[in-house]
């Protein structure tokens, strides 16, 4: 059987988590064989929140706003390289669409026939792809602090141009363990990442040889229009475009990777409710309540209605 038992966490990290946790093997594709773990709280039903994480985070990230959905069946998967799944050692191992790939196989899996989307950092682009493959399945989308726009002319931040310098790149990222050791930089609220919590977001990359994936993440995001990113971002970026059911945009105007995106997405996606905040990158950390509000509003608004 493709499902496991989630692998144990230190006591002071599962006391962060009390959620129902499992491991799912991938069955197919370029990640056949590798697992993902994932979150699985709420109602069993096959409509769920659905919430992917990015750089260089893990589930954890949705731990405050799994609780304020209590009523909700909420899905929150580690994405290969990161968290409790498994984590492929090379570069070129990661991809949009391999990433894409292997949540959309977990949906299939747990038979989730509508999901609401939600994607923070390298989260949004994930959902739009998926959205790309299963447009069927979705009932609305939420992001905050991410991108789902390809620019005209793609660079990326300084963040992702540093990770792109060879040698340096590797010592800071696998070396030294960044940037989930200064996760509590990107926030307006610099207390909001630390002690247990930044432990734990640190733990799952303990190990050098499992630090690939944050330095493949920030490889991914785009430098220019050759880059093996962008045929899969536009596709994802045409879906989101072309999405007719509910959406909000919830936003950290503090972040400094990403806190200026909101204006160019608030004028793409007219349609969409907006909410602003002081939040910096990590608004899981500092605003859950605001994101768990948006959430349950772009629910609302997705329900059928009734026969």
């Amino acid at each position: 059987m493709p499902f496991h038992p989630a692998p144990p966490l230190p006591a002071r990290i599962a006391a962060l988590l009390p959620f129902p946790r499992a491991d799912y093997e991938l069955t197919r594709g370029r990640h056949a064989g590798l697992e993902l773990h994932y979150l699985d709280a709420g109602p069993r039903d096959a409509e769920a929140v659905f919430l992917v994480h990015g750089n260089p985070t893990w589930s954890l990230l949705w731990r405050k706003v799994m609780l304020g959905l209590p009523h909700r069946r909420c899905v929150a998967p580690d994405l290969l390289g990161f968290g409790l799944s498994s984590k492929p050692r090379r570069i070129e191992e990661h991809s949009v669409d391999g990433h894409a790939d292997a949540l959309c196989e977990l949906i299939e899996a747990l038979q989730l026939r509508r999901v609401l989307l939600v994607g923070q950092d390298w989260g949004g682009p994930l959902c739009a792809a998926i959205g790309a493959r299963m447009p069927e399945r979705v009932r609305g989308l939420v992001l905050g602090n991410t991108s789902v726009l390809v620019p005209e002319r793609p660079r990326g931040t300084w963040f992702h141009r540093f990770a792109r310098l060879p040698g340096v790149s590797e010592v800071a990222f696998i070396g030294l363990g960044l940037p989930q050791r200064a996760m509590w930089t990107m926030q307006h609220d610099r207390g909001s990442i630390g002690g247990r919590v930044a432990a734990a977001y640190r733990w799952p990359l303990r190990r050098l040889a499992d630090r690939t994936g944050p330095l493949a993440l920030a490889r991914m995001v785009p430098d220019d229009l050759r880059h093996p990113s962008i045929d899969a971002l536009r596709r994802g970026q045409r879906w989101v475009e072309g999405f007719t059911g509910p959406m909000a945009l919830v936003w950290g105007t503090n972040d400094p990777i990403l806190g200026r995106a909101l204006p160019r997405h608030r004028a793409a996606f007219p349609r969409a409710v907006v909410t602003v905040t002081a939040a910096g990158h990590f608004l899981q950390e500092e605003v859950p309540d605001v994101l768990a509000a948006a959430i349950d509003g772009v629910w609302h608004r997705g329900e059928s209605p009734t026969p």
